[in-house]
């Protein structure tokens, strides 16, 4: 981990030049635009967001309007990794619901395109955050700002799938199982150390799958980053970057936004530690009675999801730090995540011998 707290909010909101490595065709991009995006006038102007580190991000400018476009990395990509056609799906779905998503312009599966697959969509203008104590904000505004996000993934877990044409978005049981299995899969994919607790969480999760209560939209991300929050209200406008939504289980979708609480404060959501009456943020506590209450889904002890969510992301982190070896990590802020993978393999394997795997 670094040795000096780091300024998300400086690194990673707004836009860059783009690098030569991430540029795109603008004209063969120009004539897509004109062709799928309805009202589009040119001329296209681009700029690339500084997150993004798994599907490159860039702001569309035209003389009347602006838009995101999000596509998959260029080079060899891992089966099923960087799914932006099922991003783009499911937020197509979400939007006529009033969820807050951003509306949904157009998906190409024509690599020959810019060289990837891509979708655009419409720029949420509004306010990112990636520091969970949220500075600078009275304790009310922290408060509703919190209630605002338990609310908003209640309400993605309440989503009817077959009522909005999501009913095959993915398998409806045995989420947990599928994940831990997929992510054992991706992770000896993109393996590039032995790392013996990561191999015990390989053989022990799936020998102890909690049962699944229910099946919902999972987002699989969920977090304060991936969030834009209205300019003059404590109101998520947009959830982003759905990459790893499919259907399963709300429960572990719940429990990964729960390790914020956590997981000591780095600069970005974790806020474990923290004196949170102090600064208006609910509990984890208040933040389970508070889903709880809005989706009826019984909670049980996390210490299982925990482990199982920290495995996830060690599986997801080593793929970044495969595409760092490899030369294809779209994000500077790629390298210093993937010196993450010790520490986020060491928290698993806590929280796996509190929920009850032998030494």
């Amino acid at each position: 981990m670094p040795d000096t707290p780091i300024d998300y909010e400086r690194e990673m909101v707004g836009t860059v030049e783009v690098p030569e490595r991430d540029r795109l065709d603008l004209e063969r991009l120009t004539q897509w635009f004109a062709a799928n995006v309805a009202g589009f006038a040119g001329p296209i102007s681009y700029s690339k967001f500084k997150g993004g580190q798994s599907n490159p991000t860039y702001r569309i400018d035209t003389p009347a309007q602006s838009y995101v476009l999000r596509r998959q990395p260029f080079g060899n990509l891992l089966p099923s990794a960087h799914a932006v056609d099922r991003e783009y799906r499911v937020m197509h779905a979400l939007h006529p619901t009033g969820f807050p998503v951003p509306r949904t312009y157009g998906l190409c599966e024509d690599a020959e395109v810019i060289g990837a697959k891509f979708f655009v969509m419409g720029m949420a203008d509004g306010r990112s955050l990636w520091n969970g104590s949220v500075p600078g904000c009275t304790p009310d505004t922290r408060r509703e700002i919190y209630h605002a996000m338990i609310d908003t993934l209640a309400d993605l877990h309440l989503q009817k799938p077959a009522e909005i044409g999501l009913q095959d978005y993915g398998k409806p049981d045995e989420y947990c199982a599928r994940q831990v299995a997929r992510w054992s899969k991706q992770y000896r994919l993109s393996e590039t150390e032995v790392i013996p607790e990561m191999d015990r969480l390989i053989e022990w999760l799936p020998t102890t799958i909690p049962p699944q209560h229910a099946t919902s939209i999972v987002h699989g991300d969920f977090r304060l980053d991936n969030m834009i929050f209205a300019q003059q209200e404590n109101r998520v406008i947009a959830v982003l970057d759905w990459e790893l939504s499919t259907l399963g289980d709300p429960i572990a979708d719940f429990s990964y936004f729960m390790l914020n609480w956590v997981t000591p404060p780095n600069g970005r959501a974790a806020i474990g530690g923290l004196d949170l009456a102090a600064l208006g943020i609910p509990t984890q506590e208040q933040a389970v009675e508070r889903y709880v209450a809005r989706t009826g889904f019984p909670v049980p002890p996390m210490d299982w999801y925990f482990s199982y969510n920290l495995f996830r992301l060690t599986g997801i982190v080593q793929g970044i730090k495969k595409r760092v070896i490899d030369g294809t990590a779209s994000s500077a802020h790629a390298k210093r995540m993937a010196e993450m993978i010790p520490v986020l393999v060491n928290k698993a394997h806590h929280y796996a011998r509190a929920a009850g795997m032998p030494a």
